[in-house]
């Protein structure tokens, strides 16, 4: 008895050492991307993303938290607008600031607190695209040895990408309303 139980902690052992190794020799980043294209100009679509007043119109985790606290700060849009959000544990808490604003692009800056700290890069690309747009929305940054230990278990992009295409659909359905 007391053999099998060594053999199992043994083959435990491996196995945990196998996952480790191979956590290590995964990638340092992350890179989600979804576009979709909607019928209405750039400007419109930009509207939407460069003031965070207007994301509850489409933000798919803007409805995580009905009691969510939320706090604007710098300009109502564009450059140094700032939101800050503190809700449950579905919607934790966090920081984004718009850091570039162009007719092609808006970038953001964002900071998770809860549930885990931590800190990435947002870009949606806007390209005019026949009497609509083409909204290329990306999210990046950098990846932590507990994330990627996480990741041989379940993809960043499956985890964000379903939140990405909903944020997509329902930026289309405002933006064409």
């Amino acid at each position: 008895m007391t053999g099998m139980l060594k053999r199992i902690a043994l083959v435990l052992l491996v196995v945990i050492v196998a996952i480790l190794i191979l956590a290590a020799t995964r990638p340092d980043t992350f890179r989600v991307e979804r576009t979709t294209t909607i019928a209405a100009p750039p400007e419109k679509v930009a509207a939407l993303i460069d003031d965070f007043h207007r994301w509850p119109s489409w933000s798919p985790w803007e409805k995580l938290d009905p009691a969510m606290k939320r706090t604007f700060s710098g300009p109502d849009k564009g450059v140094g607008a700032t939101y800050a959000w503190e809700g449950n544990s579905k919607a934790g808490a966090g920081q984004m600031k718009i850091t570039s604003d162009t007719p092609a692009a808006i970038g953001l800056d964002l900071a998770f607190i809860k549930p885990f700290a931590s800190s990435c890069k947002v870009d949606f690309a806007l390209q005019p695209e026949g009497q609509g747009t083409k909204v290329t929305w990306v999210m990046s940054g950098p990846m932590a040895y507990v994330s990627k230990v996480m990741c041989l278990f379940v993809s960043m992009d499956k985890m964000i990408g379903k939140d990405f295409e909903a944020g997509l659909a329902n930026l289309k359905a405002t933006a064409e309303s």
